[in-house]
């Protein structure tokens, strides 16, 4: 859970609020009108972050690649598979 704080507060208190992230591993979210705004996060967590959406980019890249294999006739026909799934996407 993140720490919340307006962004007029939040200008006021800028250094306490970096040091509660740096040193305290707290993430603050500043708020205009109850809204978030933006996360001050520490590089390690910004870090951690990228990694994770590269690495799910790098996943969903890598399935969209996943083709029909050469040996499925002859699968269909041994087990006596009548129907196919033909995907949406180009083959």
């Amino acid at each position: 859970m993140a720490y919340e704080i307006p962004v007029t507060q939040a200008r006021a208190e800028l250094a306490d609020l970096i040091n509660r992230v740096v040193y305290g591993g707290e993430r603050v979210v500043v708020t205009r009108h109850g809204k978030p705004l933006v996360a001050l996060v520490s590089a390690a967590d910004l870090e951690r972050l990228e990694e994770a959406a590269a690495a799910q980019e790098s996943m969903a890249s890598s399935v969209s690649h996943v083709r029909e294999a050469s040996s499925a006739p002859r699968e269909r026909q041994r087990f006596g598979i009548a129907a196919e799934h033909r995907g949406t996407g180009p083959a």
